[in-house]
């Protein structure tokens, strides 16, 4: 992805109205209308923004930010990125089971390694969406009250030490645990209890078994995520430092260890890449917002041109091995291209995100027209749907296995696209009955406000929430309400 530098010194001419540029923040923050005796523009009109390299107006960026009432909005296009991502999640799952039942043993394969089926994989396995947007929550969070007050609308960065961002980023993932571990109690609680009930109930105990080993693996994506949350401060410090070379240096960190487990046969240093792979996309979040809070986002030129550039380096790849096709660990692959992330992945998310920012305005503009009811709905119940997706994908199967006895189609038959209207409608009604019993546990609990809430600000130099407590919701990487005062980039060096 093209990162812009960061402004250069504030230039003595005074700016041109923002009413004349285009609004290329859509679904981030508008301005207020004006008050009595004001003159100028309507509040669609002005959106206090500056060119990367012009002059900064705080009153405009003080009054654009601010919508009426002081409460802060969400960026619209975080939240829609989350949503639509989850959902591709779910369907690339239910997508994938092969299942037999012989009367003793679960048979399961994977529908996708069969054919050109590796190609769904390349569109639907999007998982580096999820950890930008988690990357861009994270960042809209910490800098929300560290640019509060501050008549050029910079976050304020001072120099700490090592105790100071590490204390940070335990504040940072103190914050989201309560809205982490409850949905994950009470799935992993229900599980433990499934696994001792449902043999008694009749249920064959050799196929619990089977599916109460697979259910729990998608907890990998939260341990990931709360170790990205931890170091979250010191990225961002980072980024304060070196910009856009934060970027370069994310991405070049697992393609270098790929370097060293395929080139020079040092297999030990790919568990590495489970945190760097999916750093990248990460990264990109906070880069996003700083480059959403300069209105500096690249044209949509640039990023057609970097996914082009990213397309053709995943074929190369592919071409020059050692990485399969698919994006997704397949049967009889020699390697994962998840597990850890390859350079393949790593690819695939500068590809993914550059693609997302290239349509962001028809995303926002959906996100905020028909699809925000179902942009709203997925995004208060997030986690819940990502930890419960495949044990409603279970419960059809055995209910098809086992209680009406039916083999399930084989995959890319007639039958099976006959069926997946009402595969994936059981799927979702069974899904739906688990959100409603279990939505409950991720619902936020009170954020306490004034000196609490500014905690980490202190600590980190960072702010963690607004004055009035607002946080984002953090299931899966939610999407946070942008910042109530416009902050310039921190400038490069």
């Amino acid at each position: 992805m093209a990162v812009v530098d960061a402004p250069s010194a504030p230039s003595a001419r005074p700016a041109a109205p923002p009413a004349a540029r285009p609004d290329r923040t859509a679904g981030h923050v508008a301005g207020p209308s004006s008050g009595p005796g004001r003159t100028g523009p309507r509040p669609g009109q002005v959106s206090g923004k500056t060119s990367a390299t012009g002059p900064h107006d705080p009153t405009l960026r003080r009054r654009a930010s601010a919508s009426p009432g002081g409460a802060a909005r969400r960026d619209v296009f975080v939240d829609a990125v989350r949503a639509l991502a989850t959902l591709a999640v779910l369907s690339v799952h239910w997508l994938m089971p092969e299942a037999t039942w012989d009367g003793e043993r679960l048979g399961i394969g994977n529908a996708l390694s069969h054919g050109g089926a590796w190609t769904l994989t390349w569109v639907l396995q999007v998982l580096p969406m999820l950890f930008f947007a988690a990357g861009a929550s994270a960042a809209y969070q910490l800098w929300r009250s560290g640019t509060a007050g501050r008549p050029d609308g910079a976050a304020h960065l001072p120099t700490a030490r090592r105790q100071g961002v590490v204390t940070a980023g335990w504040d940072v993932v103190r914050r989201r645990l309560p809205r982490i571990w409850r949905p994950v109690a009470a799935f992993v609680g229900t599980w433990a209890a499934a696994v001792l009930v449902l043999p008694a109930l009749g249920v064959p105990q050799e196929a619990v078994r089977q599916v109460a080993r697979i259910a729990p693996q998608l907890l990998w994506f939260l341990g990931v995520y709360l170790l990205l949350l931890a170091v979250t401060p010191a990225l961002l410090r980072a980024y304060r430092a070196w910009g856009w070379r934060l970027v370069v240096i994310a991405v070049a960190a697992p393609l270098l260890v790929d370097a060293l487990r395929f080139g020079a046969g040092v297999d030990q240093v790919a568990v590495v890449n489970v945190l760097l792979g999916w750093a990248v996309p990460y990264v990109l979040g906070i880069a996003y917002v700083d480059l959403v809070r300069r209105d500096a986002l690249p044209s949509r030129r640039a990023l057609w041109l970097t996914a082009a550039a990213a397309l053709a380096a995943m074929a190369g790849l592919v071409v020059a091995g050692p990485y399969p096709l698919s994006l997704i660990g397949m049967p009889g692959d020699a390697i994962s291209n998840l597990g850890p992330p390859t350079a393949l992945a790593v690819t695939h998310a500068v590809l993914q995100v550059s693609v997302a920012l290239a349509v962001r305005d028809a995303v926002v503009r959906w996100a905020q027209g028909r699809g925000a009811v179902l942009v709203s709905w997925v995004a208060a119940r997030s986690m819940t749907l990502y930890l419960w997706h495949l044990t409603a994908m279970f419960v059809v199967i055995g209910v098809v296995l086992l209680g009406v006895g039916s083999p399930l189609p084989v995959a890319w038959s007639a039958d099976w696209w006959a069926s997946r209207p009402l595969w994936f409608g059981a799927a979702a009604l069974v899904l739906g009955a688990l959100a409603t019993v279990f939505g409950r546990f991720e619902a936020p609990t009170a954020r306490p406000t004034g000196p609490a809430a500014a905690r980490v600000a202190q600590r980190a130099g960072y702010g963690a929430v607004s004055s009035e407590g607002r946080a984002p919701s953090t299931a899966a990487g939610a999407a946070s309400r942008p910042a109530r005062a416009r902050a310039a980039a921190p400038a490069a060096p």
